[in-house]
């Protein structure tokens, strides 16, 4: 290590679910950049902190159990700790459970000696009463160990310190452990590998850690036992789902409202002074009663229930329930010739597809990383969540008041998911089976220990680097889209608009769907941001030339009565709803990651084939039945 260098390198790795993430931001603060690392798709961050004079560009490395190149995550962090760009490469271990997490530093050993190990996490390791003998596995390991705490900043500045004297202390101390080869490393098949490496962390570890109270993860067991359970686990699941779904309705609702409220007032005052300046209005018609009116439905409609549902999606995962809910699904996945690892990836889609579709990349497999971005869309996004929950207020719940409208919006929602996830199932499967053949891949899935979230920056990290985010993208979108919608309603052909001559052609393929044209129209034009779908079909049935708000249920429900609707056709809707081709922004998603039009063509014609199907179905039925 050259000490005249006037920027160090400095390596972030370790496994997941360690708080590496919490090291880094400690580290560097809003000195941060992220970006996919050159010729991969993996993400990277990395940022720049200061100490004593010296400036170091840390990088993040991604989470991996292994530096063998299994996955692209490994390769990558394999392959610039290999190339020797890092002037050191700091291991972050947890304290709670070191032994294990040493088999990623006797990996980088292997690769390099200029490694620092931080055994992070020491408040969770005090809790559980674990005593640490670092100095002990320093002596072992022939390398500085350093004690932090991220959230609390414990240790970070002897960390700092580690790095500037790493050189000197390599020339100064002789290390204990057994060698590890590279060679051995990168030839031997995983089994033996893995073997060697768990008995050697075994070893280093005696004596170093000494467990107090040996029934301190006798909560977490029992906590286990429940959540994944076989009788109990997904149960609770869908209790948890139907919980969150229930604190998004409620919670969205006012804020909903108030929102709008203001928006719309705003474009009043905007429309008050372009008259009041003498702007012509074929200029400022389409750009307030188009393209601002569907920014502010946007803005409105997707930003309560965003900023409500991903803190409590975020909280789950910060809590560490996540990964039990992989675990409860992977069999179900396993038997769809799928992985696991995609019950993450769809709880992804919840809050946005283009999210879940970019998660795909936590998976190994290039067949079942396909599949997972496939069917990602048939679990809804957020964005089409307000159709659905108007649906089934309107026709599904009836005359009922108060809470129980809320309770029975949740569960019926739910049930509503649970039939996209089955979908899910049973596509994942038909795609295995034929153009995507394959056996499913085995994976190690870490169920990390009980957490206390951290409710403040879940917040903020929830807001800003999801809702924020995901907001940004549907605006971008929803803007021209807000221009094409107010000219096809108000340039005329023969005395109707271009909306409703288009909305007549569809309709008698639309009415075999159990739906109509303004309905498939609406989808149709909704393809740039879900949430508009709703307001343009209201603004077809009332004939007028720009997006309408019925703030009472209602009175909407009356509208569309009035129009032919019937519980057939909101159940159609829903079903619609629920498969139908992705928006534009998960579109996109699905090009950048798959970098091929074809499979963005299957991502989109797989489950509007499938949702075509099903309402076909369904109202087919219903009219042998009588039930229409």
């Amino acid at each position: 290590m050259e000490n005249k260098k006037e920027e160090w390198n400095i390596a972030l790795a370790g496994n997941p679910n360690v708080g590496k993430s919490t090291v880094f931001n400690a580290l560097t603060g809003m000195n941060q950049h992220t970006g996919n690392w050159p010729g991969k798709t993996v993400a990277v961050a990395y940022g720049h902190c200061t100490y004593e004079g010296k400036t170091y560009r840390i990088v993040d490395l991604p989470g991996t159990y292994s530096l063998s190149p299994h996955s692209a995550e490994e390769e990558l962090a394999g392959e610039y700790i290999c190339s020797g760009e890092a002037e050191a490469v700091i291991v972050v271990c947890d304290a709670t459970c070191l032994e294990r997490n040493l088999i990623l530093v006797l990996q980088t050993l292997s690769f390099t000696e200029k490694v620092i190990v931080c055994v992070n996490l020491l408040d969770e390791a005090r809790k559980k009463k674990i005593r640490l003998n670092l100095r002990l596995l320093e002596q072992r390991l022939g390398i500085p160990v350093v004690g932090t705490s991220a959230r609390s900043k414990e240790g970070l500045t002897e960390l700092l310190k580690s790095v500037q004297t790493l050189p000197e202390y390599l020339m100064e101390h002789d290390p204990l452990r057994p060698e590890i080869n590279r060679e051995d490393l990168l030839n031997n098949d995983a089994e033996e590998e893995m073997t060697r490496l768990v008995q050697t962390a075994e070893q280093l570890c005696r004596d170093v850690v000494l467990i107090e109270n040996v029934k301190y993860r006798e909560r977490e067991r029992k906590l286990d036992k429940i959540l994944t359970s076989r009788l109990t686990g997904i149960p609770i699941m869908l209790l948890l789902l139907c919980a969150v779904f229930w604190i998004t309705i409620v919670g969205a609702n006012v804020p909903s409202g108030l929102l709008a409220d203001l928006l719309f007032r705003i474009q009043d005052q905007l429309l008050a002074f372009c008259v009041w300046i003498q702007v012509p209005a074929w200029l400022y018609e389409p750009l307030i009663f188009g393209v601002y009116r569907v920014l502010a439905w946007v803005v409105s409609v997707m930003l309560p229930p965003m900023a409500i549902f991903f803190p409590l999606f975020t909280l789950l995962e910060d809590f560490g329930y996540l990964p039990r809910v992989a675990f409860n699904l992977d069999h179900c996945f396993h038997r769809a010739c799928a992985c696991g690892k995609q019950a993450l990836t769809m709880c992804m889609g919840f809050g946005c597809n283009a999210a879940g579709i970019t998660g795909c990349r936590i998976i190994d497999s290039p067949r079942e990383r396909l599949i997972a971005i496939l069917t990602n869309n048939f679990v809804p996004c957020n964005g089409r969540f307000p159709t659905l929950i108007a649906i089934i207020s309107m026709f599904l719940i009836g005359t009922w008041s108060g809470a129980a409208t809320s309770a029975a919006s949740a569960i019926l929602l739910t049930l509503v998911i649970l039939f996209g996830i089955l979908m899910t199932f049973l596509v994942s499967s038909l795609l295995s089976r034929t153009i995507l053949k394959g056996v499913p891949s085995s994976f190690a899935l870490e169920l990390p220990p009980y957490r206390k979230p951290q409710i403040g920056k879940v917040i903020v990290r929830s807001i800003f680097d999801r809702t924020l985010f995901v907001l940004g993208r549907a605006v971008l979108v929803a803007a021209p889209a807000g221009l094409v919608i107010w000219i096809m309603a108000n340039v005329q052909v023969d005395g109707r608009s271009l909306l409703a001559c288009t909305s007549g052609f569809l309709n008698p393929f639309a009415r075999l769907l159990g739906l109509d044209g303004v309905i498939l129209l609406a989808f149709i034009l909704g393809f740039p941001a879900n949430e508009i779908v709703v307001p343009i079909i209201i603004m077809s049935y009332m004939a007028t030339g720009s997006l309408l708000e019925l703030n009472d249920l209602g009175e909407l429900r009356r509208l569309l009565v009035q129009n032919g609707w019937t519980w057939v056709t909101a159940v159609c809707t829903m079903l619609f709803c629920l498969m139908h081709w992705p928006c534009s922004t998960a579109c996109l998603t699905i090009h950048k990651e798959t970098g091929s039009l074809k499979w963005t063509a299957a991502a989109f014609l797989i489950p509007t084939a499938f949702g075509m199907l099903f309402c076909f179905l369904f109202a087919a039925v219903a009219r042998i039945t009588g039930a229409a």
